[in-house]
């Protein structure tokens, strides 16, 4: 039987977890943890779409009986008609309310995903350890976890989800890298420890006994970054993906030479992600669910790239991190995808192409509690 985490009670107060992170021991004593988030997978996506909108009745009662009980109903912005997705802009308004109702919001956002998640954990189908998994899919949650032995934790990146600068952290943590803030090019396996490595049973006593988090993102704000980054910017992704995409995709032009992959569009993009196996995928666009594997992990904590600054200070609080270890700024070169530039690409997407994209990552949006996104005529007009 899995053990579920957290069923009942509310996450933990962020300032509970080591305000002073100097106290925090570096003996390697095991910390005892109570679990604050369950976790979230599957196999293939088609395993579950016959139950998704069952499951999306259950999880949306349950979340708006919450947010009653919290009373948090009426202090809420009655949304925008034109569908800007402000999701968490009330959080980032701290300044206009007081500290406990900004902490009051942020673990109801949390409490709402950990309901999602344990709903759609519970489910039959589900794994229940990597060890269930098929070969594949536990290969790549492995390769996705990584290991700090120290501070006892595990974190499984996601890729265009602040994964560099948490592995900027974790090298801080490990002793080699002496700040998250030197200005160096992120190497993304040396000085590392991914779980893969380790024997079966090291995984096991790991998985069992850590502090295991994870980050998400809005799947297709994601999407779009790695789109915009990997084939406006990175030559080795224009050559390897981008001519290929264009050779299948763009009438024409399947024996020309003279393609360089530097202009593939996005309407291309997507085509090719239709015809790609998920478990497949490059991990910059695998949808979140096949790159973490949460109902097989049982992540503690799930972050969100929302809410990034106070998600990444809570984890750092929880693990004991020295004080002198801060999550890392932006960088300077980052090109955020604002609202209005997601906004032009979907409503610039063929919609029948939308529509058909939705359910490879409509485990993204429904375990992870993302809206939609909102492409009907009315809004794509404004």
């Amino acid at each position: 039987m899995k053990e579920t985490h957290g069923t009942g009670s509310m996450l933990p107060r962020r300032q509970d977890y080591g305000m002073n992170r100097g106290a925090a021991a570096r003996s390697g004593s095991l910390l005892k943890f109570r679990s604050a988030v369950s976790s979230v997978s599957v196999r293939r996506s088609s395993a579950v779409l016959p139950s998704v909108l069952t499951f999306l009745v259950i999880v949306a009662s349950g979340g708006l009986l919450l947010m009653i009980e919290k009373g948090m109903l009426n202090s809420m912005e009655t949304p925008s008609p034109r569908g800007d997705r402000r999701r968490l802009d009330f959080i980032r308004e701290a300044g206009k309310r007081s500290a406990d109702e900004v902490e009051a919001e942020w673990q109801i956002l949390h409490e709402i995903r950990n309901r999602t998640i344990r709903t759609m954990c519970s489910q039959k189908n589900m794994p229940h350890s990597v060890w269930s998994l098929s070969p594949p899919q536990r290969k790549i949650v492995l390769q996705h976890i990584l290991v700090n032995d120290e501070y006892r934790f595990l974190y499984c990146y996601v890729p265009k989800v602040a994964c560099s600068n948490w592995k900027r952290v974790l090298k801080v943590l490990s002793g080699t890298l002496e700040s998250v803030d030197v200005n160096i090019k992120m190497d993304h396996r040396s000085d590392l420890l991914f779980l893969s490595s380790l024997k079966p049973e090291e995984i096991s006593y790991r998985l069992k006994h850590y502090f295991k988090f994870m980050f998400v993102r809005e799947p297709m704000e994601r999407l779009l970054s790695a789109y915009r980054n990997k084939f406006g910017e990175i030559e080795s992704y224009q050559k390897k993906y981008g001519v290929e995409i264009i050779k299948r995709y763009r009438k024409g032009h399947a024996k020309d030479s003279s393609i360089t992959g530097d202009d593939v569009t996005f309407a291309e993009f997507v085509r090719y992600l239709l015809d790609e196996d998920v478990e497949r995928m490059n991990d910059h666009w695998m949808p979140m669910y096949n790159l973490c594997q949460p109902c097989a992990v049982s992540y503690d904590f799930i972050g969100s790239q929302e809410n990034l600054e106070s998600d990444a200070e809570f984890v750092l609080q929880r693990i004991g991190a020295p004080p002198d270890v801060h999550f890392p700024e932006r960088q300077t070169w980052y090109k955020p995808v604002t609202t209005e530039t997601l906004h032009y690409y979907l409503c610039s997407l063929p919609q029948k192409l939308l529509r058909e994209l939705l359910p490879k990552y409509i485990l993204d949006f429904s375990l992870f509690t993302y809206p939609f996104p909102n492409t009907t005529t009315e809004h794509c007009q404004h």
